[in-house]
């Protein structure tokens, strides 16, 4: 090994390998902070939605707007202009509760809340004890 390259332990690695990692989403979010997303206009807010409908951030209407294009994409030849409508509201309407399960902080060790059980129990076979014949003795002859 030429002596102008440095040997590393592996200690030495993984302190590097962990900044790396933890450095590399934070660069990324810097960038991505100032990047400007394409804002829905007022126009294309759909006028059928209920009055005490929630304000949305600008990345919930861009995630509804990728949602709906997603959908047109697929299924785009197959629906009519009241039909595209009507996904686009119900993109909208499906995007507050969405936004509100993305609050809840989880963890791989947490435990479900709800342990699924039945409502009803079965009914269980009546197991018969009947007493156990010996095998008939084998005969000498």
């Amino acid at each position: 090994m030429p002596t102008d390259q440095k040997q590393h332990s592996r200690r030495e690695f993984a302190r590097r390998a962990a900044l790396l990692s933890v450095a590399a989403p934070l660069a990324g979010a810097t960038s991505f902070a100032g990047a400007d997303f394409p804002s829905v206009s007022d126009e294309q807010q759909l006028p059928k939605l209920p009055p005490n409908f929630p304000k949305l951030s600008d990345q919930s209407r861009i995630e509804i707007e990728e949602r709906y294009e997603a959908i047109l994409k697929q299924h785009g030849s197959r629906l009519s202009t009241e039909q595209k409508a009507d996904v686009r509201r119900l993109c909208f309407l499906a995007q507050p509760p969405l936004d509100n399960l993305r609050t809840y902080s989880i963890r791989n060790s947490d435990s479900p809340a709800l342990y699924l059980k039945p409502a009803v129990e079965r009914e269980k076979k009546p197991t018969s004890r009947a007493p156990k014949t010996p095998p008939p003795a084998a005969k000498n002859s």
